[in-house]
């Protein structure tokens, strides 16, 4: 993820009329064969290093963008706000409540430095338009709402061991902490937070090869589905979320439907063009309109309208909404912005809740957001 950054800077042309004009000139990995990539493709890079520490300690840096695995999240996001550098910070924005927690509270004591974290999917033209239409038109009384992030990659049980296999390094939510914020973020966005929680995880891979010819355990989760009941904008709906790395024909595939009584509407990055809405008619047939959307997201760019967007398009998109917050100040207000802390608070609290949902075989309740 790191590389996908640099490349969206290195394209930040693409961006039309943002002040923001961001340049990468420092790059910190704990891999040598990594920091190798950056000083072959980036002539302008002034600093390579092992230590994280070099980057806080240097005045010319304004902001950095943090990609490391879960159980560092604390200790170095919290480094990076108290050195006064403005944080975007990958998902799960720590390994679990209590790590949040302390990231959270370290920001409230420097409220000038802008700490977002990361989110790429709602970015896509199709997510954009379901947040309007929720926003603007509605959908008259919300029937109910899915949402998911699903990846086949690990159904190959002969798949290596990394580290988000590993409960100590991935945290105890498994695949929800991997996965989870981006399946949450336009419904918190949208003030769908749940009142409890039914979840159903499942380990199904319990061990995978190591680097040494032998096996190492898995100890995370692979699959969850949670149940979530909503009480928003005069609606009580149920809310379905998936986070699976176990999804059989999926490479990469967010969706987000919505169910209502006046229109419906839904949308899968695998059919990025495509947008499905169904306005109800009493007089006329429930029928499901196709349309094929343009490339523009929250950023106008040079693309033209006519052409697909894809993940790394989303990606930048992103990028530059953190940089336009930057620029602009904490509190402005964005046309859309990063998932905010507030965000990964509640998003951690639908998680524990999940994790005890499915120890105890019932419905969990959750705290008020």
């Amino acid at each position: 993820m790191g590389r996908e950054f640099a490349t969206a800077l290195a394209r930040w042309c693409q961006i039309q009329e943002l002040e923001a004009q961001p340049e990468l000139v420092a790059v910190c990995s704990g891999h040598e064969t990594s920091l190798a990539w950056f000083r072959e493709n980036l002539p302008n890079l002034r600093l390579a290093t092992t230590r994280y520490e070099d980057l806080l300690a240097d005045s010319g840096i304004d902001a950095i963008y943090c990609s490391v695995p879960h159980h560092l999240h604390e200790a170095m996001y919290v480094a990076v706000i108290e050195s006064g550098k403005h944080l975007l910070g990958e998902k799960p924005f720590g390994i679990d409540l209590e790590a949040n927690r302390r990231i959270l509270e370290t920001s409230s004591r420097h409220p000038k430095v802008v700490v977002r974290c990361v989110s790429q999917f709602p970015f896509f033209p199709g997510a954009q338009r379901i947040c309007r239409q929720a926003r603007t038109e509605g959908f008259g009384q919300i029937l109910e709402v899915e949402a998911g992030l699903l990846h086949s990659s690990d159904l190959n049980p002969g798949k290596p061991i990394n580290w988000k296999r590993i409960q100590a390094f991935n945290g105890a939510y498994g695949c929800m902490g991997d996965l989870g914020l981006h399946v949450l973020h336009l419904p918190l966005r949208l003030g769908w937070y749940p009142r409890n929680v039914r979840a159903f995880l499942s380990d199904i891979v319990h061990e995978r090869p190591d680097a040494v010819g032998g096996m190492a355990p898995c100890d995370t989760w692979d699959n969850a589905v949670l149940f979530c009941e909503v009480h928003a904008n005069g609606s009580q709906f149920p809310m379905i979320l998936k986070t699976q790395r176990i999804a059989p024909g999926e490479g990469n595939t967010w969706y987000l439907s919505i169910k209502g009584t006046r229109s419906s509407i839904r949308f899968s990055t695998k059919f990025p063009k495509t947008l499905e809405t169904l306005v109800y008619d009493s007089n006329g047939p429930q029928a499901w309109q196709q349309e094929d959307l343009g490339s523009q997201s929250v950023y106008k760019t040079i693309t033209g309208g006519i052409f697909e967007v894809g993940f790394a398009d989303a990606f930048q998109q992103m990028v530059a909404a953190f940089c336009h917050q930057v620029v602009a100040g904490n509190q402005a207000q964005l046309p859309f912005g990063c998932a905010t802390l507030e965000e990964t608070r509640m998003h951690h609290e639908i998680l524990t809740a999940a994790l005890a949902s499915h120890a105890r075989s019932q419905v969990v309740p959750l705290p008020p957001a």
